[in-house]
């Protein structure tokens, strides 16, 4: 009895114990939580929630700190436990619903957002425009990808965020918390070093050199970021945060604009933006911009027009559309830089943009998560300048993902550059990645027909169904085959600048071969026909738009083109043999009529012999006006229209 009371007081002991040193954890990890220091936050969390089921509070912080910190796979497993816990908020769903579209489940995603919706009405309009942008990102996933995208070789560090490339000097200028040495202060939001700006140099063959550290006059103890260097690389614009005493009880991510809920901390960060002139190989006069005023707001991510008169920048200053808004400003003849002005409604939102960028032509490329976009931050393109912008674009899959993608820039050609994500990392980390970027994408609108004859002898053109087509393209190995429609129609996806070859069979039919070269103009959909002849033998077959000039037998340019088309349809039927005849209307005599078609039968055979057919395939019949296809006989009055009937080259199989 005495062992059996030991051991039971024992296990109450270490339950006690057990139970003890959870609680100290979880007031420890609230404690990190409060003070923005998520990531330290979370291995309390983790460890506590081993030992004691957590409540919904608890549930929540966690998820939190996996959303703020944006490891969204570990932020949908805790969300999913949140929105089924008894007394969680409403924002949950919406929460769970963001996490899962992050990690691409779009479907599951939907769902949440109408349950959220239906627990808070005054948002089941917002609820209903992410179901539609989930629906919207879904299809732009399912088209031709607008890009390649890999890994920038040599510029990222495992385990690490970097981000924001801008060209300087011989190569690029970024941010990074990879951390300048061994005793590097670590950041409590990420868990990782503070942000500092680094360099690469770029050798001829686009590959990078080591990346190493700016100064010390650029990089100051706490967070340095999001740089822009004007042409020549001599004044250097760059964000530093600040921390300043809290009046609105609200904190900001230096790298991605969160913004927290109302806490009661002593200080928050506010980013400024600075400037820096180089000197030889030192930087000096390091001076803030004029309009910082981080006591009431945050102003940064700055980026100079290519011409250094302009410079964009993102503000949560008061007057704007959303919670961060991209600003401009414009130097003045004295060098300095004139009173801001709001970029406009049209790039602006109710959300947050950020991290702007002006090309070599002057657009303007921005990150944002209020236009329609996969999830996170998208990037997206303007057209205008300043506070007169149209045609905001998203710049489609896979520039942009369901993660968040922002930080693009482009080399001199605009066709390639560099662009920011976190679409690969599981830890939240952000990496640099190299794009290059395909012809546009466009849909080519196949159509199959068959070409017969009315009762008044004239071509017609009819639907041909369940047609099969080889669609080869120019320089590729393999091609795409298909079988048209009840209507004749399959709509293929393709890009412009792209050649194909189309070859179509039928069972009954003439092989039929098209190619298309597709503009580089073109629009959203191209057209091609593929025109099937009956391959019954005896039937003629009248080739349209086959004209001579009067009294004359040569063959003319356009009727080449008509001829070139026969061509490829021999080509494509190498077995079949054809009689090309020519036939004239009832005016003039019957021998200068027979003598004339002749002529032209014989040129139309050897044209087609010039263009690689074999003469014994084809025989040339000349029938004069012995075949009229109307009325119109001698001394019948008739109209050149009707005339033009007659006068008609034709084809038919031996």
């Amino acid at each position: 009895m005495n062992y059996k009371y030991t051991s039971l007081c024992l296990l109450m002991a270490a339950t006690l114990g057990f139970a003890t040193n959870a609680q100290a954890q979880l007031r420890k990890a609230d404690k990190l939580y409060n003070n923005y220091q998520f990531a330290l936050a979370l291995e309390q969390y983790e460890q506590a929630v081993t030992k004691r089921t957590p409540d919904v509070q608890t549930a929540q912080r966690i998820a939190d700190a996996y959303r703020l910190t944006r490891r969204s796979q570990e932020a949908e497993t805790w969300y999913a436990k949140v929105v089924t816990m008894p007394g969680r908020q409403s924002q949950n769903l919406y929460y769970h619903a963001e996490a899962l579209r992050s990690n691409g489940k779009f479907e599951e995603a939907k769902k949440q957002y109408m349950s959220w919706g239906e627990e808070m009405p005054d948002m089941a309009a917002q609820a209903q425009q992410k179901i539609q942008a989930c629906d919207k990102a879904t299809e732009w996933m399912n088209k031709l990808p607008v890009a390649e995208v890999t890994a920038a070789k040599g510029l990222n560090a495992a385990g690490f965020s970097d981000f924001s490339p801008a060209s300087f000097e011989q190569g690029i200028v970024f941010s990074s918390d990879r951390g300048a040495g061994a005793k590097a202060d670590v950041f409590g939001w990420t868990g990782r070093p503070y942000l500092k700006l680094y360099k690469a140099e770029r050798s001829a063959d686009g590959n990078f050199s080591a990346p190493s550290l700016l100064a010390e006059d650029v990089n100051a103890p706490y967070h340095n970021a999001t740089a822009s260097a004007a042409e020549g690389g001599q004044e250097l614009y760059f964000t530093r945060t600040q921390l300043v005493k809290n009046k609105a009880y609200k904190n900001t991510d230096p790298t991605s604009w969160v913004e927290q809920n109302k806490q009661e901390q002593e200080y928050v960060s506010r980013l400024e933006i600075y400037s820096a002139q180089k000197q030889g190989d030192s930087w000096t006069n390091v001076q803030p911009f004029a309009f910082n005023k981080i006591e009431e707001y945050s102003v940064g991510h700055p980026a100079l027009s290519p011409d250094g008169k302009t410079m964009y920048f993102v503000s949560d200053m008061p007057g704007g559309e959303g919670a961060t808004d991209i600003y401009y400003t414009t130097r003045q003849a004295d060098g300095n830089w004139g009173r801001p002005v709001n970029a406009g409604s049209t790039v602006n939102t109710a959300g947050s943009e950020s991290f702007p960028y002006v090309d070599q032509n002057g657009k303007l490329f921005f990150a944002s998560d209020g236009h329609v976009g996969f999830g996170g931050l998208d990037i997206f393109a303007a057209e205008g300048q300043h506070g007169a912008w149209t045609d905001v674009k998203n710049l489609g899959y896979p520039i942009n993902t369901p993660k968040n993608d922002y930080g693009i820039m482009f080399d001199s050609v605009n066709t390639s550059g560099l662009l920011s994500s976190n679409r690969d990392a599981a830890d939240g980390t952000d990496n640099i990645y190299q794009f290059r970027l395909l012809q546009e994408a466009v849909v080519i609108a196949v159509t199959t027909l068959e070409r017969k004859q009315n009762q008044q002898k004239r071509n017609i053109e009819a639907p041909l169904p369940q047609a099969r087509v080889v669609a080869t393209q120019q320089n590729q190995a393999d091609s795409t085959v298909f079988v048209t429609d009840v209507n004749g129609k399959y709509f293929l996806d393709s890009r412009k600048g792209n050649t194909y070859s189309f070859q179509g069979t039928k069972d009954g039919f003439l092989n039929q071969s098209v190619d298309l070269e597709v503009p580089v103009t073109a629009g959203d959909t191209v057209q091609v026909a593929l025109l099937f002849d009956k391959s019954d033998k005896g039937i003629a077959i009248v080739l349209e738009k086959i004209y001579y000039d009067l009294d004359k037998w040569e063959i003319r340019p356009d009727a080449a083109r008509e001829l070139d088309k026969l061509v490829k349809v021999l080509k494509a039927n190498p077995s079949i043999k054809i009689e090309m005849s020519s036939h004239t209307d009832s005016r003039e005599g019957f021998q200068y009529n027979q003598v004339l078609s002749e002529r032209r039968a014989q040129a139309a055979v050897d044209y087609l012999v010039s263009k690689g057919i074999k003469a014994d395939r084809l025989t040339a019949k000349g029938y004069g006006k012995t075949r009229l296809v109307n009325h119109c006989k001698d001394g019948v009055s008739c109209s050149e229209k009707e005339h033009q009937l007659n006068r008609r080259t034709e084809f038919k199989i031996r």
